[in-house]
């Protein structure tokens, strides 16, 4: 069996490496100049696959076995969170997520209908809705 496979499994598994680190996950802080420090929080997917095969002549000697195969990889950083630390008092900031699901993009669209509709009121009647 050839050896191809393994070492191009190997390299790919160490450039998936050398991209995700530990800051991939816990950022580097960020201090402001009022003191505050930011610190960005991650998820950190990564997938990997190969394959190959050996192929052969009648008679091959090991030389001749030509190899032919492939190897992919690739890393998703979604940010999730920022930590924010001010006077001794850590706050988690989360990052809002795009809607997936139509309910979702609805139950966001609420606030802006209803200052729509007030501001229409607004218009209409001359006083300021409440």
């Amino acid at each position: 069996m050839s050896q191809n496979l393994p070492n191009m499994l190997e390299n790919t598994i160490a450039k998936i490496r050398e991209m995700v680190d530990v800051n991939s996950v816990v950022g580097t802080p960020i201090t402001t100049p009022d003191g505050v420090t930011i610190i960005p929080v991650s998820k950190v997917s990564v997938g990997f696959g190969g394959g190959g095969s050996d192929f052969s002549h009648k008679n091959p000697t090991p030389a001749e076995l030509p190899f032919g195969g492939g190897v992919g990889g690739g890393v998703k950083v979604s940010p999730i969170c920022f930590l924010v630390v001010k006077d001794g008092n850590v706050r988690m900031m989360p990052v809002a997520s795009a809607p997936n699901t139509t309910p979702e993009r609805i139950v966001e669209m609420i606030p802006d209908l209803l200052d729509k509709i007030s501001a229409l009121i607004e218009k209409k009647t001359g006083e300021k809705a409440e």
